[in-house]
């Protein structure tokens, strides 16, 4: 019997073993990447709250000049910027683990087949581009968040420390490049 005979148009029954699964790809795929997405937002949550340990105001930057220390603004600014960072990251990681919890929960919901999945893929691409959407929220703020580390340690960019102005130079150009690539791909595979 022909798929589109079974299914509405939206849905396609997918084999989370990875062989066959006529609707363009499996659970399995998809459950795996919601699963890379959980752990680098795992690893970037680590780095919020290291940030976090760096609010304590009137520290000293490395600079010799006390004209170099961040003021207070600075500090609030970090914080503020973990804070929003880490709520992206946890909206991402919560939304990609409820995709893969109903994953999961439709794959053992039959007892006959026990490895198919009806899948509605406008959900399953809607839900996975809001996680990745959460994600790079959360890096544009985790930068943003580091350029303060960045001037509490090393010196406020306006008093121009070489190391900092290097330092802040080398993570936007880095982040910035690596989000594009992650934007592209991801709505390259949201197209397709």
């Amino acid at each position: 019997m022909a798929e589109s005979e079974t299914y509405p148009k939206d849905y396609y029954p997918q084999n989370s073993t990875g062989s066959g699964g006529g609707g363009g790809g499996t659970t399995s795929v998809h459950v795996t990447a919601l699963d890379g997405l959980v752990n680098v937002n795992s690893l970037f949550t680590i780095a919020v709250f290291v940030g976090l340990s760096l609010t304590v105001p009137n520290q000293h930057s490395l600079e010799n000049t006390s004209s170099c220390d961040a003021s207070i603004d600075v500090v609030k600014k970090l914080l503020v910027f973990e804070v929003v960072s880490f709520s992206f990251f946890l909206f991402s990681s919560l939304v990609a683990q409820g995709l893969k919890l109903a994953i999961n929960l439709l794959n053992s919901k039959d007892v006959d087949e026990a490895f198919r999945a009806h899948i509605n893929i406008k959900a399953l691409r809607f839900g996975m581009m809001g996680s990745a959407f959460g994600s790079v929220m959360g890096c544009l703020f985790l930068m943003l968040s580091m350029v303060s580390v960045i001037e509490i340690r090393l010196g406020v960019l306006s008093c121009g420390s070489k190391p900092a102005v290097h330092s802040v130079t080398a993570l936007i150009v880095l982040v910035s490049s690596a989000l594009l690539v992650y934007i592209s791909t991801a709505v390259y595979a949201f197209l397709q």
